[in-house]
């Protein structure tokens, strides 16, 4: 696939020798749907190949989300994410590539990283947020979790108390609250949130390339047996969302209603 191709997701390699790639569906929240990841993950590999990239940021169109994650109205609607290129959603093989691409990964979270969106973010090597991005997990509420890297490896970066607060209590918190925490590095003001992604990235392409592969590959290994639960993880979210259980808290979602999960416990 490729980016002239792209419908979701726009993929720029700019002068200073890093991409952006920014998600494209403010009308949606910058939710995906398989098709966005299916671009997600071909702007990676182009980002990977391509010898003039030395870094990468991933962020958002708009000042409301950066990334809400899976089209939660979609599935309501039709029982899952769309149509893919290879006929399956492939949101795993997406937190893959993000931690396996050796160059360094910059979320710039422009608004509400919520769900998925939240995970993607926490994947990222390092992570700059606007002063008004939010931050927050939706999984038991829509009928849906990520018991791989979303939660283990969150607990590796904000320690297991405050990773359950996040998935139990499912509250918000605001960037001076993420930061304090240790889930981003910085927060700037919103007219400063691109440019420092870009001043991240334009000194990390003045450094040694393999030595940042390997630095990167080095945190990985410490982590990496979380790929193995990841795949357990998504085995059962995929039988779990198709489920009454599961698809009450997409219906819900999509009818503005609270669900109703009392039946199920």
């Amino acid at each position: 696939m490729r980016p002239e191709e792209f419908t979701d997701v726009r993929y720029e390699v700019e002068e200073d020798n890093h991409a952006v790639v920014t998600i494209d569906r403010p009308e949606r929240m910058n939710s995906f749907r398989g098709r966005t990841v299916d671009e997600l993950i071909a702007a990676f590999k182009h980002a990977w190949a391509d010898p003039r990239v030395a870094a990468v940021i991933l962020t958002a169109t708009g000042e409301r989300a950066f990334c809400t994650g899976g089209d939660v109205k979609e599935r309501a609607e039709t029982g899952g994410y769309g149509e893919t290129e290879w006929g399956t959603f492939e949101i795993e093989r997406l937190h893959r590539i993000i931690r396996d691409v050796p160059k360094p990964v910059i979320a710039a979270v422009n608004g509400i990283a919520i769900g998925g969106g939240h995970v993607l973010h926490v994947l990222c090597d390092l992570t700059v947020a606007c002063e008004e991005a939010t931050f927050a997990q939706a999984g038991p509420r829509v009928g849906s979790f990520d018991a791989g890297f979303g939660s283990a490896y969150l607990a590796r970066v904000v320690g297991e108390k405050r990773a359950r607060q996040i998935w139990f209590l499912l509250d918000r918190y605001d960037a001076a609250t993420a930061e304090r925490w240790g889930l981003v590095n910085e927060v700037v003001p919103r007219e400063r949130l691109l440019e420092t992604a870009r001043e991240w990235a334009r000194k990390m392409g003045s450094y040694s390339p393999t030595a940042l592969r390997f630095l990167k590959h080095s945190f990985n290994a410490d982590t990496d047996h979380l790929s193995g639960v990841s795949h357990l993880a998504f085995d059962g979210l995929s039988l779990f969302a198709v489920s009454e259980e599961g698809m009450e808290g997409a219906r819900a979602f999509a009818e503005k209603r609270p669900p109703d999960f009392r039946r199920f416990r």
